[in-house]
């Protein structure tokens, strides 16, 4: 085995060499396109192409003008600060892998106010800070599409359809995965016609993120003060009420030390009466000793019918809360007979597939897809924070505001 890697390494060493000989006898290569093609890069090239060292240098050849034409290497974070300030594309932070998740979250007046030009820079100068924030061994990228802004198919198909070109054209071997989250409602029948033809289409997935509101193992935003639960906190607030009995001139209110009870408290007569009556003496009742049930002890004008009714002397219950009612017994459960749809019959109108159609096929895709972005959640809900992406910028991709605070670092260091 050590053999056979050891021939396969001298193999694509040769045809790394092929490749840049190809490319130096066309026209000469500037100090930055050779550093761009390196070996690594030259790599990913032949294995785009099968190996094939004619197609790949041209297809390098064709990339290093393409870069050239939209002056990829006077790229700077000023020409796009408003888009920083928003946060529509940005590197939301590496993975367990150490892979830099991409997050593009655009909205669907972007392409009406901006050239497509003016995409393809934004596009190239993330995917620039991407592979800037890569460790040695690194070469793949995630990216996140939030489509939740978008409410017309047709205007994010062309939107996906023209990052993923760039990225497979220009930018090969360096996709991982990408996940398209909450597309409009059409999008799912226009991306079955595009996605035979897309050369990405394998490491695309579609999913929605109402499909992990149960997943609470993310919901970490306790640290970022923009993500902080507004949901009100009794903890926080010294409570004042005392626990105990209040007695008035006629009846006593009583709550219970039990807090998990459903009715902490109830309503008793006074043992003992009053030394002294305030108002006029009302005759003493036929009904006898007033018994303080929740049909009674409330105002007659919104009580029921039966508690306006006269009712004789009855024991009261003994049990924990005596003005709480006891629940109606229920009545037997009945068996609820259910329905089940009828299995169709076959038909000659129906297609063949019907018949070797397997039920499980769906849903075991859709749950390897929503497995598979899980991992990826945590970077789609993280709140954006402009400081953050602004560090992962290297001179000369941060612009002046890097280089200032760079020079500052270092004069200071001195002192």
């Amino acid at each position: 085995m050590g053999k056979k890697d050891e021939s396969t390494e001298e193999k694509m060493k040769q045809r790394v060499q092929a490749v840049l000989q190809l490319l130096k006898k066309q026209f000469p290569l500037t100090p930055k396109q050779e550093k761009f093609c390196n070996n690594a890069c030259v790599e990913r090239f032949l294995r785009a192409k099968g190996d094939n060292v004619k197609k790949a240098a041209k297809h390098l050849r064709a990339c290093l003008a393409w870069r050239e034409s939209i002056c990829t290497e006077n790229l700077i974070a000023d020409d796009f600060s408003t888009e920083i300030a928003e946060g529509v594309a940005y590197i939301a932070g590496h993975d367990e892998q150490c892979r830099p998740v991409m997050v593009l979250r655009m909205k669907q007046d972007y392409q009406k106010f901006h050239s497509q030009k003016m995409f393809t820079r934004l596009l190239v100068f993330t995917l620039e800070v991407a592979i800037s924030t890569m460790s040695k061994n690194i070469e793949q990228l995630v990216l996140l599409f939030d489509a939740s802004f978008f409410r017309s198919a047709s205007a994010f198909m062309n939107l996906l359809l023209a990052a993923l070109k760039i990225v497979g054209e220009y930018y090969p071997g360096r996709l991982y995965k990408a996940f398209v989250i909450d597309p409009p409602s059409l999008f799912s029948y226009l991306w079955k016609g595009v996605r035979p033809f897309l050369e990405l289409s394998a490491a695309t997935t579609v999913v929605s993120s109402l499909d992990y509101e149960d997943s609470l193992e993310f919901n970490d935003f306790t640290s970022y003060p923009r993500a902080s639960s507004l949901r009100f906190d009794p903890s926080s607030i010294r409570s004042t009420a005392k626990i105990g009995s209040c007695s008035s001139s006629r009846f006593s209110f009583t709550v219970s030390h039990h807090f998990d009870s459903l009715k902490p408290w109830y309503l008793t007569l006074t043992t003992e009466p009053p030394s002294s009556k305030v108002g006029p003496t009302a005759s003493p009742s036929p009904l006898g000793p007033a018994l303080i049930s929740p049909l009674n002890a409330r105002s007659l004008s919104f009580a029921s019918p039966t508690a306006r009714t006269a009712r004789g002397n009855f024991s009261m219950r003994k049990s924990l809360f005596p003005s709480t009612p006891l629940p109606q017994r229920s009545k037997a459960f009945e068996p609820v007979k259910v329905a089940h749809p009828r299995t169709p019959r076959p038909s000659f109108l129906q297609s063949p597939a019907m018949f070797f159609r397997r039920d499980g096929h769906v849903s075991n895709k859709a749950e390897r897809s929503r497995e598979s972005f899980l991992p990826f959640l945590k970077f789609y809900r993280r709140p954006y924070d402009e400081m953050i992406y602004r560090s992962m910028m290297r001179p000369p991709l941060g612009g002046l505001i890097s280089i200032v605070k760079r020079r500052h670092m270092s004069v200071s260091q001195r002192f």
